[in-house]
């Protein structure tokens, strides 16, 4: 029998059972459609965390405190008070770090804002004016706070867009955060936002006015201290001259003691990356669990397939079909369902990403390239799982599956 009489024998036997044709069909789309759709959603996040990422610009290095043990009690990185004003002053210095451009000392602490309108509870960041360069933003209504600022303790905010939103405030208007009240000189440039965080719900004031009202402790004390070197060309070397300074003023003689981290763009760009490729190939790995659950529908529907069609696969084989005929018939059978069923996922995919950004804030870019593996496994499980139905078949002997019916 030619492979074109077998392929319309095979379609007669689907369609000669339609509808449970179509539910077997079901497990290989959803499947399908699932696999896609879970990588695509993967595939825009990480596109996102990679542009937010880079937008800050590749020559920036953030030094975080080193980590504490007190009373049993073991703290992580950044649980120590082991960076200070006088480490800002020694990186801006040009004869000890000719190749960082600007330093930026933070502490931070989350807050509710109250307006006259409305109230908002977001992260509030105490800094100095070469924050705006450090984190590569701009003002896009007022202005910055000046170093007179900072000198003078005043008690003036810079809101990002979302949060003057919330709050329903304009430049000029009046803000109280904690026990102070500030006055709103600047709005920032919308950025977005990066993995779990939004760049533009956020306060900034004067660090001096911040540990004064805000966050309390040492006035010389800073959680972390943002660096911004020259150009992407000296990151390197403002690392090491970082890295040198803290070591000696820390009186510090061996790097593995240091009670400081330094961090640069690219290790974050890199561990940013290397987690949303995990995470999305663990839940494409989930999601393509229904294409074995799919695989079984087709395995069990063939099964049955053989068993009500016994007595044709008796009376074929005496009139003279092969067994390599009713294998190749059989697993066109289960071909056709899992391709079908693929390729409905795939446009089920399609719709879900086009509807999906438009109703939701969830991104999703589909690429060619897993929409043919989704698919190229839907046949591959279909075939697999066909197999056992179509040599049960071909194995069948003429005179018992005549006697059958």
């Amino acid at each position: 029998m030619s492979l074109l009489r077998t392929f319309q024998t095979g379609l007669r036997g689907l369609t000669g059972h339609r509808l449970r044709s179509i539910l077997t069909t079901l497990g290989i789309l959803f499947g399908v459609a699932a696999v896609i759709s879970t990588v695509g959603i993967g595939k825009a996040s990480a596109d996102s965390v990679t542009s937010r990422i880079a937008s800050l610009g590749t020559n920036l290095l953030t030094i975080s405190p080193g980590s504490t043990f007190a009373g049993g009690v073991f703290g992580g990185g950044g649980s120590a008070n082991t960076l200070t004003m006088d480490d800002v002053r020694g990186l801006r210095s040009k004869d000890n770090a000719p190749d960082i451009q600007a330093v930026a000392p933070v502490v931070q602490t989350r807050k509710s804002l109250v307006s006259i309108s409305s109230n908002w509870s977001t992260s509030v960041q105490g800094s100095t004016p070469d924050w705006l360069i450090t984190n590569a933003r701009t003002v896009s209504q007022g202005s910055f706070f000046t170093n007179a600022d900072v000198a003078s303790h005043k008690q003036s905010v810079v809101l990002g867009t979302t949060t003057a939103t919330n709050l329903g405030v304009s430049i000029g208007d009046s803000v109280t955060i904690g026990p102070a009240a500030f006055q709103v000189i600047g709005i920032l440039t919308q950025s977005g936002g990066l993995a779990f965080q939004n760049g533009d719900d956020l306060a900034v004031v004067p660090i001096t006015t911040a540990q004064d009202e805000l966050t309390g402790g040492s006035p010389n004390s800073v959680q972390r201290v943002l660096l911004s070197a020259t150009s992407s060309g000296t990151v390197g070397s403002a690392y090491q001259e970082a890295d040198q300074l803290l070591l000696a003023t820390h009186h510090i003689n061996t790097a593995a003691n240091a009670d400081f981290t330094i961090t640069s763009q690219s290790s974050v760009l890199s561990t940013a990356s290397a987690v949303t490729n995990t995470l999305t190939i663990l839940l494409a790995s989930v999601a393509a669990i229904s294409l074995l659950v799919g695989g079984i529908g087709v395995m069990n529907i063939m099964l049955v397939s053989v068993t009500e069609r016994t007595s044709e696969i008796g009376l074929r084989k005496a009139l003279g079909a092969t067994p390599g005929d009713l294998l190749r018939q059989f697993l066109f059978e289960a071909a056709i369902l899992s391709v079908l069923g693929g390729l409905m996922g795939v446009a089920l995919a399609l719709v879900a990403g086009a509807l999906v950004p438009r109703f939701t804030s969830i991104a999703v870019t589909i690429t060619p390239e897993p929409v043919l593996i989704a698919v190229a496994v839907a046949a591959a499980v279909g075939l697999v799982f066909g197999v056992y139905p179509a040599m049960r078949a071909a194995r069948l002997a003429p005179i018992e599956a005549l006697r059958a019916e």
